[in-house]
């Protein structure tokens, strides 16, 4: 018999294990290629909850790389009437009502793709082609490696080498957190351009692990408004670097600004970290949060 898992046990465990997944998925035997968009192809990326941020990434990169017309949504606010060429879907557990409704309103109207961890659900006959990455799947409700896998496999197709952001990974798993952000009352996450939804992000997988006060932003938006917040035991983390001048501005009012030279999404694994071990240190169980499952299935008509 097996022993059972420490606390947040499955949820570190998957951070931990995010390295190998990543090298994984941007191998060029991984077999995602055939799935995803195709260059010139204007898209829609959709998901929900850490899909949408994700999304949001994939979003920025795709048409920085000029890859072609690229936008994200929410599964349930997207606009589809707008003539894409392709609906791509993000969905860990191929079962979110949403994305499965986003995949049936366009049948027949434009090509349709989905990124999975589980082959064995209504995804895979409710998109025309799917990718499995079902090595990346997780115990955890909360989302960490599948989340970050898929955008190394997205960033992998669009070319870009990745071998430094496993690299960074890897550091990211072994250096000490940031002491101020150990201690923090509230968090504030910023980001620009792809980074912004790697923002949105950890604030989220802070929210869901820890129950910590967080908040997110594009970075150059913070200071109209937002930066009303900062001061002592608050916390500023840049996804990148952060615009010049904005940790003069924090560090003016008292606050502490976070930067690392980490590939931004190696420093997402940082976040997930410090989510784990936030949630520990208040006897709370980052497995399975408060009030969330791991798919949001909805009833007929909800």
């Amino acid at each position: 018999m097996g022993t059972a898992p420490q606390t947040g046990g499955h949820t570190a465990a998957e951070i931990a294990s995010q390295p190998a997944c990543w090298t994984r998925a941007a191998a060029p035997e991984a077999g995602v290629a055939a799935t995803l968009p195709r260059a010139g192809e204007r898209v829609a990326v959709v998901g929900c909850g850490t899909s949408w941020f994700i999304a949001q990434s994939y979003a920025a990169l795709r048409e920085a790389a000029g890859q072609g017309e690229t936008d994200a949504f929410t599964a349930s606010e997207a606009p589809l009437g707008r003539g894409y060429d392709r609906l791509l879907t993000l969905t860990r557990s191929g079962t979110t009502t949403e994305v499965l409704a986003a995949l049936d309103g366009v049948r027949g109207r434009m090509a349709t793709s989905a990124i999975t961890a589980d082959p064995t659900t209504p995804i895979m006959r409710a998109a025309d082609e799917v990718a499995v990455l079902d090595y990346a799947d997780e115990r955890s409700v909360v989302q960490t490696r599948f989340a970050t896998t898929q955008l190394i496999a997205l960033r992998a197709h669009l070319g870009e080498d990745v071998s430094g952001a496993i690299a960074d990974a890897e550091r990211a798993l072994a250096e000490p957190l940031p002491d101020a952000a150990l201690t923090a009352e509230q968090f504030t996450f910023v980001g620009q351009g792809w980074t912004v939804g790697l923002a949105h992000e950890a604030a989220l997988k802070m929210r869901e692990a820890a129950r910590a006060w967080t908040e997110s932003y594009p970075a150059m938006d913070y200071r109209h408004g937002p930066i009303s917040i900062a001061g002592p035991n608050r916390v500023v983390w840049s996804f990148g670097e952060p615009p010049a001048g904005l940790a003069e501005q924090v560090a003016g009012v008292g606050g502490t600004m976070i930067v690392s030279d980490l590939d931004p999404l190696a420093d997402l694994v940082r976040v997930q970290r410090l989510a784990v071990k936030l949630a520990r240190a208040q006897g709370a169980d980052p497995d399975t949060p408060r009030n969330l499952t791991r798919s949001v299935i909805l009833d007929a008509g909800a």
